[in-house]
């Protein structure tokens, strides 16, 4: 952000300060063309970059008109999941396993997120920008695993030598990469080999599903892995499929 860029932000509160925040950050997309690839206006993020710029001392935003979205979301959260008896054995007694995109609102959205609020030693609220869902299901419909896969990483030093990324082709490609955000087997779910079989059957789809989405393809997935808690080894390259995964020895 430029000194002219911030000072163009303040004109335009200055010019419409009734008007509220959303109309603000949908004439910042529109003068910047900032879309994805759909042509979409890109205003969740525009929205959370005027509430970073506010909070630094740039800018003073209008009040809000209407309570946050992001705390709508939020009302109710989290819910207690489901109670289910444990389910031990191998993987042949789930499969075969079918993995479901989760759309906002839907009772799959619910079970997903009181999954993750209860379950995930790191929870989960909201994800802002470009971001898929998933659900996965054995054969008798009980829920086995959480998967969110969202915004990559800005720069990761062994990500990019990996991919041979300078600056320049970090910036130009990095929209072709998400980041496995959060990964959930509950814990009444003991069957080896598991993990990595729900990343493989991911793998396979989530290039199709992104361009359905988003209008663009994924062709990299990354994560980060604590090591003080997990080896990560469900998520080597050898046994998640194509695309090319790569785990980064860093915690996140």
């Amino acid at each position: 952000m430029s000194e002219a860029d911030i000072e163009m932000i303040r004109a335009l509160i200055a010019a419409q300060p009734a008007k509220g925040r959303t109309p603000l950050s949908q004439e910042l997309c529109r003068l910047w063309n900032w879309r994805n690839a759909r042509g979409q206006l890109k205003d969740m993020a525009c929205r959370t970059l005027l509430l970073k710029l506010e909070r630094a001392g740039h800018i003073q935003l209008p009040p809000r008109i209407r309570p946050s979205t992001n705390g709508l979301r939020n009302r109710g959260l989290p819910v207690a999941p489901p109670v289910y008896e444990t389910v031990r054995g191998t993987l042949r007694d789930l499969r075969p396993l079918s993995a479901s995109v989760i759309e906002p609102g839907s009772n799959d959205a619910r079970l997903f997120n009181s999954l993750l609020a209860h379950e995930h030693y790191l929870g989960h609220r909201n994800t802002v920008g470009e971001n898929l869902r998933y659900l996965v299901r054995d054969h008798q419909g009980r829920a086995v695993a959480c998967a969110l896969f969202g915004a990559a990483a800005w720069k990761c030093a062994d990500r990019d030598t990996f991919l041979g990324w300078d600056r320049t082709t970090r910036e130009r490609n990095l929209q072709h990469l998400t980041n496995n955000m959060r990964f959930l087997i509950p814990s009444w779910i003991q069957v080896p080999h598991l993990a990595s079989h729900v990343l493989g059957i991911i793998v396979q789809r989530i290039c199709a599903d992104w361009q359905a989405k988003y209008g663009h393809p994924v062709h990299v997935l990354e994560t980060f892995v604590d090591r003080s808690r997990f080896q990560g080894t469900s998520a080597r390259p050898e046994t998640a499929g194509s695309p090319q995964t790569k785990q980064s020895p860093q915690s996140a």
